[in-house]
Parts: C-alpha cells; sequence; structure tokens
C-alpha cells in the first residue's frame, strides 16, 4: 500500500506541474510520455483504481478514469477473466459510494467508464448491468445516478461508434428495445409522481377576469373537455431536487426518442405528461411567484423551471422529427398536436396586462439567466458546489458549466416543433376533421407577428414559406378544387400579404428596421437587412402565385402613395449657384421623406419580384395590370433621369442622396424584371402592330441613355446598363436600334475621345449594342432579318472598340515555342481562345482552327508547363487550365475533323502534364486534366473500340476490336491512381466519370477493363472505406463497388473476396473466414453495399482488438 500511496502522491505532483502555467512544453511532453508509459502498464489499472479512492485531485482522477477507458476500448479483449470481474464490481461500487460528493464531471465520466463496460460485455459477462440501472432509479436516494446512466447507456449502447463488429451493434440495439417499454414506464412514473406531489401542495390563485378564459378556439383544439381542464391546472412549484430529476427524466427521454420507433410503447400518459411539462416554458407566473421577495437563487430556480419547458419541447420535437408515422400512432400525433396549440394559445394570448410580444421577450430568457449567472458566482463555495452538483445536468461532456445549455430559449424550441409540423405532417394532420388548420394559422399569425427577436421571425417566415410552397403544390395535383381550398385560406394570405407588407416599411415599422444592419456581409454576401427584405419578399411572391388579384391589389397602391411622395419632389427642386437644391429642410421632413423613400426603394423590388406572374399562360389575363405597372415604372425612371436626382443637393446629403439614388437604380432594376413581359408584349404587338409598345421602348431609352456617363454615380450606371442589355437581349424590338437614344449610345461608345466608362458598365454597354446587331429579331423570317446591313454596322462598331488595340506597335516578335512573358496577358489571351472555340469554332474554319491548336500544342512545351505548374495558385496554372478547357472544347466536337488531334492531346496529357501533377499534393490542373480525359474517352470511344452493328447482332454484347490500348491503360491508371490521394472533390469527380462512362460505354463490361482493372478499382475503392479517408463519398463508393462487381458476381465472390482477405494484414485467419462467411452473395444493390460496409466496419474492428491484444498472446 505505501508504494500506491507514493505513487499516487508522484502523480499528484506531476498532474500539478503538467497544468502549471510556468511548466515547459518539453516538461509537458516528458511528463506525457511518462503518463502514457504507465498507463500501458499491465496492471496499472489497480493503481488507477486507488488513486480514484484515495485522492480528491480532479486531474489526477480524470486521469485514472481516461487510463480505464483506454483499458476497456482498446485492450478489454487481452484482459484477464479474473481482473475484468474485479472491475466491473469496484468501479460500480466506487460511483455508488461517492457519487454525491464527486465533481459532476468526474462523476458523469466514471458513469462512461462503466457504460463502456456493458458496451462490451452486457448481457453474457455483464448480466446485471442494466437491473442495476433500473435498480438506481428506483431508488429514490439513487434515483439522479440512475438516470444519467440511463442517458449514458443510450448515447453509447443505441448508436455505438465502430469500435464494435456489426453484429455486436445490432445485439446491442435489439438489447435496448427489449427494454424500452420498461424504461418508458419508469420515466414516466417519475415524472407523474414529482407532478402530482406537488401539484396537491400547489396554491390555487386567486380568479382572474381571463383564469378562466378557454374560448371556442381551445375547445375546437381539445375536443375533450377534461383535457383542457387537465391543462388548465396552475402550475406547481418544484424544489430544487425534484427540478433536477425531472430535468434528467426529459434529458433521458429527448435522447430515447431520437433513436426508438414511434410505437405504443409511448401512451398517452407518458405524452400527457410531458406536456405538463412543456407548460413550465410558457407559464411566466410561476416563474416569477420563484423570484418573491427578491431571492435570486428563487429566481434562478425560475429561469430553471423555463428551462424544464425547453427540455420538454425537446421531447416532443425528436417525435415530430419522424416522418414515418405508423397508422397506429397517428391518432397519439393528434393529441400531440392539440395539446401543443394549446400552449401556442396560452403564448399568444393577449390581454391587459401583457401584450404578446411582451410575453414572448419574457419567454426568450437568455440574457436574463447570465445575470444570474453571475449572481450565482459569488456565493460561498459550498452552495457553488450544491448548486453545480444540482444542476450539473444541464451540461454533460465537461466545458463551461450550464452556459451551454441557455443557447437554445424556449421560443426557439417552439419555432422548431412549428417548422416540423408545416414541413412533415400538415399534409398528414389537415385532413381531420377535428383538426381546425385556419385556426391555427390564426396563432401562427399572432405569433410570427409578435417575435421578439429578428431571427426569430425570419424563422416564422421559413415556415409560412413551408406553408404556402405545401398549399401550392396541393392546388398543383387537385386543380378541380382549387376554388375550394384558396376560399378556404383566403383571409389568413390576404391577412399575411398585409401584414408582411407592413413589415417591410418604416411607415409602420420604423423603430425596428433602423435597428438591421445595412453594411455587414453574411455568409450569402448579403446585409442583415438585404436578408430581411428578401425572406419578406419571398413570402409576397408566394402569395402572388396563390393569389394574383388580391396580392396586385393590395400592393399597387402602396407603391402609388410612396410614388405620388417622390414624383411630388419636382415642385421642391430649387435653383441655386452651385446647381440644383431640394428646398426640404426641416428635421422632422427629412426624416419622413427618408422612411418614405426606403419603403418606396422596398415595394420597387417587390413589384420587380412579381413580375414572372403576369408571363406566360396568363399574360392575357393580367395584361393590364402588368401594363399600368410597367408604364408607372417607365414615367419613374424617365422623371428621375430627367430632373436628375442623383446630383440634387439636400439638406442631409449622407442621408437622402444615397436614398434618391437607390430609388432610382432600384426603379430601373424593377423595369429589367419586366424584360420578358416586354418581348411577350413585343410578340403580341408585332401581330397588332401597336404604338403602345414603341412608345414604352423609346421612353425607356430616354430614360437610360443620360445615366450612361462617367458622371453618374456606378450604382445608378450599372443598373441603367443591366436594363439596356435586357432590352438589347431579353426583348429585341425590330425599331431599337433606330431610336435616337440608342444612337447616342452607339456614337459615345465609338467616340474615341469620350472618357471610357468603368470596366464592368463598358462591358455591359458593348454587349448590349453588340446584341442589337447580332441576335434575331423574334417573329420576323431569315429574308426580313437584313443581315448584310446589320454585319457592315457590326464590322464597324467592333473596328471602333479595337481601334486602339490594333494601333499598338509591337516592340518584338515572340518566337514561336515560347509563352509570353506576362503570364497574366497569356490568361487574358487564353481566355478570348476558349471564349472563341466555345461559340465561334464552325464559322473559324477547319484549317484555322488547326493553326491555332497546333501553334497551342507547340507552345506548351513540357519545360514550359513544368514551370507554369510548380508554382501553386500562380496564374501560370491558370493559363494550362485555360488550355485544357479549350482541348475539352476540340475533343467533344463531333465528326472527323479535329480526330487526327487526339494523339497530340493525349499524348501533352499522359506524357507531359500528367507526370508533373501526379504526385503534386496541390489541386491545382488536376481537375481540368482528369475532365479532359474524361471527355477523351465519352466523346471518341470509337477511337479505342472499334465496333460495328454486324458484330454486335452476331456476339450478343459486342467485344469491340481494341485500339490505341496502351494510351487507354494509362488513362485508366491515372484515374486509379487519382483514388488514392487525399483531394474529395477530385475523388468525386473521377468517380462520377467513370461511372458516367459506365453507364453511357458500358466500361466495366469492356475486356481490357474486366479482365486487367475491374478488381484492382475495387480494391482500391475498399481500402479507401477502410482507411476512412474519403468518409463523405460513402454511399457513392459502395455504389460504384457494387456496379463494378455486377459485371462478374461470380469472379468476385469466387475469386476476389477471398484474395482480398487473404492479403489484409492486422487480421488473423479465424477472423478472415469469419468476414468472409458474413459477406452474403446477394446480388442486390442495397443489400450487396450493406455487406460491403459490414466488411469495412468489421475489419476495422477486428484489427483495433488484435492492436489491443498484449504482446505475445497466443490466438487459438
Amino acid at each position: 500500500m505505501a508504494s500506491e500511496e507514493a505513487s499516487l502522491r508522484a502523480l499528484e505532483s506531476l498532474m500539478t506541474e503538467f497544468f502549471h502555467d510556468c511548466t515547459t512544453n518539453e516538461r509537458k511532453r516528458e511528463i506525457e510520455e511518462l503518463l502514457n508509459n504507465f498507463a500501458q502498464q499491465i496492471g496499472a489499472w489497480r493503481f488507477c483504481l486507488y488513486f480514484l479512492s484515495s485522492t480528491r485531485n480532479d486531474y489526477v482522477m480524470m486521469y485514472s478514469l481516461t487510463v480505464f477507458e483506454n483499458l476497456i476500448n482498446k485492450m478489454w479483449l487481452g484482459v484477464p477473466s479474473q481482473d475484468k470481474m474485479e472491475i466491473r464490481s469496484c468501479l460500480p461500487k466506487l460511483l455508488l459510494a461517492h457519487h454525491k460528493t464527486l465533481p459532476y464531471f468526474i462523476r458523469n465520466k466514471l458513469c462512461k467508464v462503466i457504460v463502456d463496460i456493458g458496451r462490451q460485455d452486457w448481457p453474457m459477462f455483464y448480466h446485471d448491468f442494466f437491473t442495476n440501472i433500473l435498480q438506481l432509479i428506483q431508488s429514490p436516494v439513487t434515483t439522479p445516478l440512475g438516470l444519467i446512466m440511463l442517458k449514458t447507456t443510450s448515447e453509447e449502447l443505441a448508436c455505438p461508434r465502430e469500435d464494435l463488429s456489426v453484429a455486436r451493434k445490432e445485439e446491442l440495439r435489439k438489447l435496448l428495445l427489449d427494454q424500452v417499454q420498461t424504461v418508458l414506464g419508469l420515466l414516466t412514473g417519475i415524472l407523474e409522481t414529482v407532478w402530482d406531489k406537488h401539484s396537491v401542495t400547489a396554491a390555487t390563485p386567486p380568479p382572474s377576469p381571463t383564469s378562466g378564459e378557454s374560448g371556442d378556439l381551445l375547445s375546437n383544439l381539445l375536443q375533450s373537455p377534461s383535457s383542457a381542464k387537465l391543462l388548465n391546472q396552475p402550475i406547481p412549484i418544484l424544489d430544487a431536487e425534484s427540478e433536477y430529476i425531472c430535468s434528467l427524466a426529459l434529458e433521458c427521454l429527448a435522447h430515447l426518442f431520437s433513436w426508438i420507433p414511434l410505437s405504443a410503447s409511448i401512451t398517452p400518459s407518458l405524452l400527457t405528461t410531458i406536456f405538463h411539462f412543456a407548460r413550465f416554458g410558457c407559464d411566466i407566473r410561476a416563474r416569477k411567484m420563484a423570484s418573491v421577495n427578491g431571492s435570486s437563487q428563487n429566481c434562478v430556480l425560475g429561469q430553471e423551471r423555463g428551462r424544464l419547458g425547453v427540455l420538454a419541447m425537446s421531447c416532443i420535437n425528436e417525435l415530430m422529427s419522424k416522418n414515418c408515422v405508423p397508422m397506429e400512432f397517428e391518432e397519439y400525433l393528434l393529441r400531440m398536436f392539440q395539446q401543443t396549440f394549446y400552449l401556442l394559445q396560452k403564448i399568444t394570448k393577449d390581454n391587459n396586462a401583457h401584450t404578446v410580444k411582451s410575453r414572448l421577450e419574457e419567454l426568450d430568457e437568455r440574457s436574463e439567466v447570465v445575470q444570474e449567472l453571475r449572481l450565482l458566482l459569488m456565493r460561498s463555495q459550498e452552495q457553488e458546489r450544491r448548486s453545480v452538483e444540482l444542476r450539473g445536468a444541464w451540461k454533460q461532456k465537461g466545458g463551461n458549466g450550464m452556459k451551454g445549455c441557455l443557447t437554445c430559449s424556449y421560443i426557439e424550441k417552439f419555432t422548431d416543433f412549428l417548422r416540423l409540423f408545416v414541413s412533415v405532417h400538415l399534409r398528414r394532420i389537415e385532413s381531420y376533421s377535428q383538426f381546425p388548420v385556419v385556426e391555427f394559422l390564426t396563432l401562427l399569425f399572432k405569433y410570427t407577428f409578435h417575435q421578439p427577436t429578428h431571427e426569430g421571425y425570419f424563422s416564422c417566415l421559413d415556415i409560412w414559406t413551408l406553408f404556402l410552397d405545401y398549399l401550392t403544390s396541393k392546388i398543383k395535383s387537385r386543380l378541380g378544387d382549387k376554388e375550394a381550398v384558396l376560399n378556404r385560406y383566403e383571409d389568413a394570405l390576404v391577412l399575411l400579404l398585409s401584414e408582411v407588407l407592413n413589415r417591410i416599411q418604416f411607415r409602420y415599422n420604423q423603430a425596428q428596421l433602423e435597428e438591421l444592419d445595412d453594411e455587414t456581409l453574411d455568409d450569402d454576401q448579403q446585409t442583415e437587412w438585404q436578408r430581411y427584405l428578401r425572406q419578406s419578399l419571398e413570402v409576397v411572391a408566394r402569395v402572388m402565385e396563390l393569389l394574383p388579384t388580391h396580392a396586385f391589389s393590395t400592393l399597387f397602391p402602396v407603391l402609388q402613395d410612396n410614388l405620388e411622395v417622390y414624383l411630388g419632389l419636382q415642385q421642391f427642386i430649387v435653383t441655386s449657384g452651385s446647381g440644383h437644391r431640394l428646398n426640404i429642410t426641416a428635421e422632422n421632413d427629412c426624416r419622413r421623406l427618408h422612411c418614405s423613400l426606403r419603403d418606396l426603394s422596398s415595394l420597387l423590388q417587390a413589384v420587380g419580384r412579381l413580375a414572372e406572374y403576369f408571363i406566360g399562360d396568363v399574360f392575357a389575363a393580367r395584361f393590364s395590370d402588368a401594363l399600368t405597372v410597367v408604364e408607372r415604372l417607365v414615367k419613374v425612371t424617365l422623371y428621375g433621369s430627367q430632373i436628375k436626382l442623383y446630383n440634387i443637393e439636400t439638406a442631409v446629403p449622407s442621408v437622402l442622396k444615397p436614398d434618391l439614388i437607390d430609388v432610382h437604380a432600384q426603379s430601373l432594376a424593377a423595369l429589367q424584371a419586366y424584360s420578358h413581359w416586354l418581348a411577350q408584349y413585343c410578340s403580341e404587338a408585332h401581330r397588332q402592330n401597336t404604338q403602345q409598345f414603341v412608345t414604352l421602348i423609346s421612353t425607356t431609352m430616354d430614360a437610360v441613355t443620360p445615366l450612361i456617363s462617367t458622371k453618374v454615380q456606378d450604382k445608378l450606371l450599372l443598373s441603367a446598363c443591366h436594363l439596356l442589355v435586357s432590352l438589347a437581349t431579353t426583348v429585341r424590338p425590330v425599331f431599337l436600334v433606330s431610336i435616337p437614344a440608342v444612337q447616342k449610345v452607339f456614337n459615345r461608345i465609338t467616340d474615341a475621345s469620350a472618357q471610357r466608362l468603368v470596366d464592368k458598365a463598358q462591358v455591359l454597354v458593348c454587349r448590349a449594342l453588340s446584341n442589337i446587331l447580332l441576335l434575331p429579331w423574334p417573329n420576323l423570317p431569315e429574308n426580313e432579318q437584313q443581315w448584310p446591313v446589320r454585319s457592315i454596322n457590326h464590322a464597324s462598331l467592333i473596328s471602333a472598340l479595337s481601334r486602339d488595340y490594333r494601333n499598338l506597335k509591337p516592340n518584338a516578335v515572340t518566337p514561336q515555342r515560347k509563352m509570353p512573358v506576362d503570364d497574366n496577358v497569356t490568361d487574358e489571351m487564353l481566355s478570348f481562345f476558349l471564349t472563341l472555340f466555345r461559340g465561334l469554332r464552325v464559322q473559324m474554319g477547319v484549317p484555322f482552327t488547326e493553326q491555332i491548336i497546333q501553334t497551342f500544342l507547340n507552345m506548351f512545351t513540357r519545360e514550359q508547363l513544368a514551370e507554369s505548374i510548380l508554382h501553386e495558385g500562380s496564374t501560370g496554372c491558370r493559363v494550362v487550365e485555360k488550355f485544357l478547357k479549350i482541348l475539352q472544347v476540340v475533343v467533344q466536337e463531333p465528326g472527323q475533323v479535329f480526330k487526327p488531334f487526339l494523339p497530340s492531346i493525349i499524348s501533352l496529357c499522359m506524357e507531359q502534364v500528367y507526370p508533373i501533377i501526379a504526385e503534386r499534393p496541390s489541386p491545382d490542373v488536376k481537375a481540368e486534366l482528369f475532365e479532359l480525359l474524361f471527355r477523351t474517352l465519352h466523346h471518341n470511344w470509337r477511337y479505342f473500340f472499334k465496333s460495328t452493328v454486324l458484330a454486335s447482332v452476331q456476339r450478343g454484347i459486342a467485344e469491340e476490336q481494341m485500339e490505341n490500348e496502351p494510351q487507354f491503360s494509362a488513362i485508366m491508371q491515372a484515374f486509379g491512381q487519382s483514388f488514392l490521394q487525399p483531394d474529395i472533390h477530385l475523388f468525386k469527380q473521377n468517380l462520377f466519370y467513370l461511372e458516367t462512362l459506365n453507364t453511357k460505354q458500358k466500361l466495366y463490361h469492356k475486356k481490357i477493363f474486366r479482365t486487367t482493372m475491374l478488381f484492382q478499382f475495387v480494391n482500391v475503392l475498399l481500402q479507401v472505406l477502410v482507411h476512412k479517408s474519403h468518409d463523405l463519398l460513402q454511399e457513392e463508393i459502395g455504389i460504384a463497388i457494387y456496379n463494378m462487381a455486377s459485371v462478374d458476381f461470380d469472379g468476385f465472390f469466387a475469386a476476389f473476396l477471398p484474395e482480398f482477405l487473404t492479403s489484409c494484414d492486422g487480421v488473423d485467419a479465424n477472423q478472415k473466414n469469419v468476414l468472409g462467411r458474413n459477406f452474403k452473395m446477394d446480388r442486390d444493390l442495397p443489400s450487396f453495399t450493406q455487406n460491403v460496409h459490414r466488411l469495412v466496419n468489421d475489419l476495422r474492428y477486428y484489427r483495433l482488438c488484435n492492436d489491443s491484444l498484449p504482446p505475445g498472446t497466443v490466438k487459438l
């Protein structure tokens, strides 16, 4: 014993030294090595058992438990049976003796170590493992400990890690399922007992004007009067110990519900009990009663009662997330929904004392809890230790105390429930006549528009979007019932539309909108304000799809009101010495103008978002509304351009000027959104020869042209350019080129003396002008397209645009075979040629195309390629990638024109590019190279495999004559090598390419692949699964192995599988035989892939077991 005690003192000293601030990293490594060596000794666990029972040093206890954990999970097979019995006996006794005094993280770790033993030995060698847990739960003194053990067991045994064989995993799951009914009964009993015990002593509150109010809605939701009465009982005030036990029980239930199937084991009694505890989250009065007399501890207990509501909702949500619902469980679901919507009614009930929003703010308790935690931390050490002990279960796996579980409020959990209800179960529940869906939408409406946070509001908008999508798909599948369905929901949808529109307007919602950040970009490159507006407009658009007339009649008058303000600004413009000035100076007037302009900008975006609902089959029916909108938009854009509001002086230039620019830009963008409607109108106008359409386009151009100037802000300039591109590309009226305003744009762009626009705008304008001349006019025959005149005009345009380039004088002649010195120039040149090949290779003609390809092939020598590629991420790499993309276009060209280049292209790939990149970890160039190889095979199959129709008929499955075999083999070898590299994106791409070649060309069936490559590929893919290097692609790899094996199942089962197992190291002959026997000879895809994953799992497990055996172990 003296040696054990000496070892303990030495270990305490080492652990203290290790965690001391002054200890160097080198010394820490020495200590770590010493501790690891100690842990590997046979019998080290005996010392650790002594340490656990004799020390109060947290570091020492944690180290000792880690030694046990390592022993059980990695070395258990090699532990003598007598030692195992002793460990199984001693650790539970230690836990039982010290569980009340151990720090909660040590206690939880010890629980896990005991559960790990059960994972290995229950029930064969540890037959009373689960019985002991049930006994702990049933004894009042050890109930919390039993619940912790139960939750840990559920976590570790229901979905165990892969250090078990598949057979053992299945056995454990079956063993646990056999215990589910007993466990759920115990947990129900615990919760009911606590509730009933404290309900008896709960004080009945005095009557109030609202206390007995259930209303018609509650009667609809709960058909049984007794149910409503039960849920209206006052919520009991629990003591700390009871709350702790209930929280543990609810956590157990939540985890159990995550994996057990829906069945009769989940009784109505259990569901009712869970809903009782869910009420803790929405009952503010009970929590306030806990904080009377200014007691800080009582206040925190009140907050934790709210957390009981959160845990109960977690249980409910686990059940809700299951999409597969047995018929016999549907009635339970209906009861759950009824009870949950009772809670929703409680949350959203409005009365004089509390508005809905203030109630939601109080339920969203996180900030209050943090303050109370700070008070707790100031208490004495003994009180603090007891508090942590009582509430340790709020957080299980170590870390920073209770904060980990305080990130989810009751409101967030409730919102999760509503999302699950709408997305998973609404279709199922709506058919029940006793479930009032419209009343539910009323509650959801109140819940949505009284959310205390923006995130909560966004989440609710997502729920409405799910509902509107459901409604749209339902109507499309039952067109005959469309009117009946819409009539049922019309009032709710109109109300939703009006409120969402109000929420995006400063006129109604200024305080909240001003809180939104409009500067910081998120991961989706949008600001908080942009996200808010986008999500709101998506809801508006979906309502428009269902109720177009109502939506338009709601939106357009609001837009019109704000437009009147904007169009009326002209009367306030006065001339000053430096230009024009807006004569609105009063602070209140400026603020009102700012709000109106912001609202107009949002409403213009809304109108633009609805453009798609005026085209196609409904064009004629909604023509009048669309024409009204477009005419107003044209008027607004012309107005802004004519009086130049973007350059006007204002009293608050930092606010009003950006507002005026934004409104002008949004009006142009909204008009651009109607370009497809204008194109459809163009077709109609062509038949009717209407002047109205001509006027619309001409006026639009009058609004756009003044903005194409260097004196206009970029935001406005780019909006004008995008509108011009849409008119030239989508609408394409015959008369566009003859409009004076368009001629001005032509003249400005081709004028050498004119100042150049910013690059992005210059490109857009040039594209628009080119498209005006190049794209065919709609609804006109070929002989009326005036191609000769347009061709001459286009040549003049290109000549003017390239004038400066053609005037450049070359400094020196670049020798052939040498790349230009500047890689950026080469990159741009190759981008140009890539575009040329993609769009105009037919027009270029064969001789010119051949000359370009040959020039490039000569230019990219091996030395030049190596120099470019070896600098990772460089412009040189991009140049090579562009060149390979050009070759991809070439090899895809049908016909025989470019076939003579195939040998040179394959040679370039396999002899020059591939050797440079093969062993480099960098992904540069690889993806493009393998895509080129895939395109070469896919589009030039006959280059490798000659086949005739007659041969196919004669031989059934054609054994084509093989040509260029060395090149084909080299390409396949390169694909195989790529599967041995860590780049998961390249792996996924190349696996897809092989599967595509098999689907389209029967690659795996070809004789050369079948006889020399097939099982090499299968072997590589199996090894990838075994080594877990690409675990994200498990499913795709399994399917590929099946497709390869299915070519020759007999060969796979009789030859490959035994050979693969023989070559596996780290497993003995008996284990190999077991692996072979367990691989069933199933030939369907699901069973085969399941067998593959079983083989991989068990192979890894056996290796882990064998590695854990002590040296010299004799294996029989």
